[in-house]
C-alpha cells in the first residue's frame, strides 16, 4: 500500500485567473487522491475574503488596506486584459457560455474535497486582515505550517 501523495500550492497572486488555475489544479489533484494544501499569502488571501460588509476593530492603516483590496474571489482582477473593468466581465461571460466553474464554486469544491486552505497569519497581520473577514472552515498558520505540509510534496507550485 503506497503513501498518499501530496500537492502543495502557494497562492501569492490576487488575480482571478491565477487563483482559478490554482484551484483547478488543486481540485484535480484531490480527485487523483492527493492530499492538497493551498497556502494563501499576500494578495492570494483576497480569494478567501468574504464578500460582505464587516466592521472588525482595525487601526487606520488596516482599514486603508481593507478598502484597497478586493473582497471575495469573484471581485479579484484579471492578470491581463483589464480593459477598464470590462475584462473580468468578458471572461466570466465566456466561462459561463463554456460551463466553466467560477472561482467561488471552485473554492467550495475544494472545501468539499477537504483541501486544506491555509491562510498566512503573518500576512494577515501585515495587511490587517482578521479571521472573521475570511471564509469559514479554513486553517491559519505561518511559513512553518506550510513547510510542514510541503516538505513531502510530490508537487509544489507557486502561483
Amino acid at each position: 500500500m503506497s503513501e498518499q501523495k501530496k500537492t502543495n500550492i502557494i497562492l501569492f497572486s490576487g488575480d482571478y485567473d491565477r487563483a482559478m488555475a490554482a484551484y483547478i489544479i488543486a481540485n484535480g489533484a484531490a480527485a487523483y487522491d492527493h492530499k492538497v494544501t493551498i497556502f494563501h499569502t499576500f494578495w492570494g488571501l483576497n480569494a478567501l475574503r468574504k464578500d460582505e460588509k464587516l466592521r472588525p476593530s482595525k487601526t487606520f492603516m488596516e482599514k486603508m488596506f481593507g478598502k484597497m483590496m478586493p473582497k471575495g474571489a469573484e471581485n479579484l482582477p484579471l492578470s491581463k486584459m483589464q480593459y477598464a473593468g470590462m475584462g473580468p466581465k468578458m471572461i466570466k461571460n465566456v466561462m459561463k457560455k463554456h460551463n466553466a466553474m467560477p472561482l467561488d464554486d471552485l473554492i467550495s469544491m475544494a472545501q468539499e474535497q477537504e483541501i486544506t486552505l491555509l491562510a498566512c497569519t503573518m500576512t494577515m497581520d501585515l495587511l490587517g486582515l482578521k479571521e472573521e473577514e475570511l471564509l469559514d472552515d479554513i486553517e491559519y498558520g505561518g511559513v512553518a505550517a506550510y513547510i510542514a505540509e510541503g516538505e513531502d510534496g510530490a508537487i509544489n507550485l507557486f502561483i
